[in-house]
């Protein structure tokens, strides 16, 4: 009886085989959290106060901003934990994972989830109004805010062990804990949005609690595959922890500009959302929509960025510069072909899916008309993304943060100011700046990348 071959065992080429490997674990699971997510956003346009629908969207858009700003900075610093690992991973150097993976947890807890939790719940109010909120925004996001908050401190904690298994290559545990955890966080939303069962009904806040809830749940399931027998990762609690003065060195080097760039991306992206803000709150719900479906699009250009980092890490500690390049070149090319399949859907189909989330025909045309402008932003996008992520692999993390500088902060942030405020072409010339800022960060990353000067980049 002849086996059948999967369709990677049917792939020849052996570097586009390894990079779709990585890849689609890391793109099922992040499209499938995007679905989830737009699906949770669906449920609150699904209210019938309208006024109190807009006001709950606005709220978790205000929300999800500095829960961002705080994400984007874990993210960092897992960059400096992935280089390393991945590193380690590709020149045999097993004994120094799990290290690394208690520097990157601790560091992460003590230096930035911790702080932000509480600085979150004692803060809700000032920084909900610093971020453009409207008195009916904040009235129906309050608690949401604070519910989040505390769900971050599990959700940081979640990430390192992520970017962990990434750095070696394990892409499929964390998608398979993910989807478990978000279908759970799905039908917890439905049942505490709407009240059902014996559930009371909680609007915005309910999906703040599910959502929380999640969190935990998925750090349970992590820690369990983590001290299992199947981890890719050994890790025993038994072994004592010393700080290695080498290791924080390495992770700082590595990570102080990812935290910057992060730092930058989102400081910038928070007064773009005030400008948006400034709209009303029916433009900004229309704006919310538009960027939860754009999350959607651009997964692709973060899976395979995710899948050039581990690799082009794992290549290079095995002195393998040319494949690196290679599996770099490979990976953006796959990404920017899902994207831009992606983009297509959304601009011929606009409308159809905006109106999934609401009957508000006023939102749905806003919407539909930003999905048309993110269809051309998605090859630029995809492409930076990538290359940036292969640059992260290898440890060079400050070109990526040259290209966030100039390009959101001088570039997306001056050009929406002037099309919203004194051209007055609403949320059309914010999304005309986002077109720009992109494609000036994707001619600075491959620039960089065209140099070479990547594959240098010594870790310690």
């Amino acid at each position: 009886m002849v086996e059948k071959k999967s369709f990677l065992d049917r792939i020849e080429n052996p570097i586009r085989k390894d990079a779709l490997k990585l890849a689609w674990p890391v793109l099922t699971e992040l499209l499938l959290g995007s679905l989830f997510g737009m699906i949770d956003m669906m449920m609150l346009g699904w209210i019938a106060d309208r006024a109190l629908s807009a006001a709950s969207i606005a709220a978790v858009g205000i929300t999800n901003q500095p829960l961002f700003l705080g994400l984007s900075l874990a993210q960092a610093l897992n960059v400096g934990g992935t280089a390393m690992i991945s590193r380690y991973a590709g020149s045999k150097k097993e004994n120094k994972i799990e290290n690394v993976l208690r520097h990157v947890i601790l560091l992460n807890l003590i230096i930035l989830a911790i702080p932000v939790t509480i600085i979150g719940i004692l803060y809700t109010d000032q920084i909900m109004l610093f971020m453009g909120a409207q008195p009916d925004a904040l009235a129906a996001g309050r608690i949401y805010f604070k519910v989040i908050m505390m769900g971050f401190l599990f959700q940081s904690f979640n990430m390192s062990i992520t970017a962990a298994l990434r750095g070696v290559g394990e892409t499929k545990a964390s998608m398979k804990i993910n989807i478990i955890a978000n279908f759970f966080n799905v039908i917890g939303n439905a049942v505490l949005i709407y009240g059902l069962f014996i559930f009371p009904e909680l609007g915005v806040t309910g999906a703040g609690v599910s959502t929380a809830i999640s969190h935990v749940f998925a750090t349970v399931m992590l820690l369990s595959y983590l001290l299992s027998k199947n981890s890719v990762i050994k890790v025993n609690l038994k072994n004592k922890f010393k700080v290695n003065k080498r290791i924080i060195k390495n992770l700082i080097r590595i990570g102080l500009p990812a935290s910057l760039e992060s730092l930058f991306l989102r400081s910038a992206l928070i007064i773009f959302v005030r400008i948006v803000a400034g709209l009303g709150t029916v433009a900004y719900a229309s704006h919310q929509i538009a960027l939860n479906i754009l999350s959607l699009s651009f997964k692709p250009g973060q899976a395979f960025g995710i899948a050039a980092s581990s690799l082009v890490g794992m290549s290079l500690g095995g002195k393998k510069l040319k494949q690196a390049e290679e599996y770099a070149k490979e990976t953006r090319k796959l990404g920017s072909i899902f994207s831009s399949v992606i983009a297509v859907i959304l601009f011929l189909f606009g409308r159809s899916i905006a109106s999934l989330y609401t009957s508000d025909p006023i939102i749905i045309q806003n919407t539909a008309m930003i999905l048309k402008i993110i269809a051309f932003v998605q090859p630029f996008q995809s492409s930076q993304l990538i290359l940036a992520g292969a640059l992260r692999g290898a440890g060079d993390t400050l070109w990526p943060l040259i290209s966030t500088v100039i390009g959101v902060l001088g570039v997306r942030v001056v050009i929406a100011h002037i099309l919203v405020n004194q051209f007055q072409l609403g949320l059309a010339g914010a999304w005309i700046a986002v077109f720009i800022d992109q494609f000036v960060r994707w001619i600075f990353i491959k620039l960089r990348f065209r140099t070479g000067k990547w594959k240098y980049i010594r870790i310690h």
